[in-house]
């Protein structure tokens, strides 16, 4: 007999469909909620566009740096687009559902985005690091195609590891009330809803966090170590200071992703709570994509350069 059949003689029927607690406690602050997300939704599609504009119509910004930038810029895009838009929706409404299709639609996306921006942001240290360390051999090493090499074992990383596991996960049989305690579908408050022991599930998400979120983040801290440790060898402070402006952008970023990240996925199951794990999502779901544009506008000269050209250009 199938765990299927069993669920249903047990005379509890599977869940076709979700529903999100989200921020219901809050009562009419969710109209507050809405504005706020809305604007911050449009800021975040709005300046991760520009920059991809930007770098799109400056040849000289045409440099492995800036190439993954763009994919990173084009991933924030589709990152908060896959959440906001309808966390937005369920703000305005009573009841908010969501369909078991339509949520492993969404956890594929959120996913295999998640895992491809780990990688990239990985990717856009080694780049940081052969220009620094390895100057004279900086266009051989990151050639055009060795970077597309890059995004594209990156993107592929994302596609094949999170499409297994998710499917896995939708393997699963959904009973009760199919209640949700978060704004979307994450991996963890829906494994939580399983009608079977899921040990063997978290143990796998477990070992995917491990292996496909650590080891990029020690990547990147073994690279700005050996970045750090080359620019103290330069002479001029100048030098130092100007070598350390390219990474200063990036290390932001990585902060920012990787803390709520580790916060999220690698705490002791027994310290989750609704609470914390909505606060931490919204931070990588809609605050970091949007804060990303400002991020490498303000502190980076040669995007803004290459933007006020191309206004100063515009206008009559």
């Amino acid at each position: 007999m199938s765990v299927s059949e069993s669920m249903m003689d047990g005379n509890q029927s599977l869940c076709s469909q979700f529903t999100f607690v989200a921020f219901s406690s809050l009562g009419e602050l969710q109209f507050l909620l809405f504005a706020l997300f809305l604007f911050i939704y449009f800021f975040s599609v709005g300046g991760n566009s520009i920059i991809i504009c930007v770098i799109w119509l400056t040849p000289s910004l045409h440099t492995p740096m800036y190439f993954f930038l763009v994919n990173l810029s084009f991933l924030e895009i589709c990152y908060i687009s896959n959440v906001v838009p309808q966390m937005l929706a369920h703000l305005l409404v009573e009841t908010k559902t969501i369909s078991l299709a339509g949520c492993a639609a969404q956890m594929y996306v959120f996913a295999i985005l998640g895992l491809t921006e780990c990688c990239l942001l990985a990717a856009m240290a080694y780049d940081r690091f052969v220009a620094i360390c390895h100057p004279l051999h900086y266009t051989l090493l990151m050639g055009p195609e060795v970077c597309m090499k890059l995004a594209a074992v990156c993107w592929a990383i994302g596609l094949v590891v999170e499409s297994a596991q998710i499917t896995w996960i939708f393997t699963l049989p959904f009973c009760g009330t199919g209640q949700i305690q978060h704004f979307f579908c994450d991996v963890i408050p829906v494994v939580k809803l399983a009608c079977v022991d899921t040990s063997h599930n978290e143990i796998v998400l477990f070992v995917v966090s491990v292996l496909f979120i650590m080891n990029p983040c020690l990547l990147i801290f073994f690279s700005y170590v050996r970045i750090f440790v080359a620019i103290l060898r330069i002479p001029s402070a100048t030098g130092r200071g100007k070598a350390f402006s390219t990474c200063s952008s990036h290390i932001l970023v990585v902060s920012l992703f990787y803390g709520t990240g580790l916060f999220t996925y690698l705490q002791p199951k027994s310290t989750h709570t609704p609470e914390t794990d909505k606060a931490a999502a919204l931070m990588y779901t809609a605050i970091t994509p949007a804060l990303n544009p400002v991020i490498y506008t303000l502190r980076n000269k040669e995007v803004k350069e290459a933007f006020q050209r191309l206004t100063q250009r515009k206008l009559p």
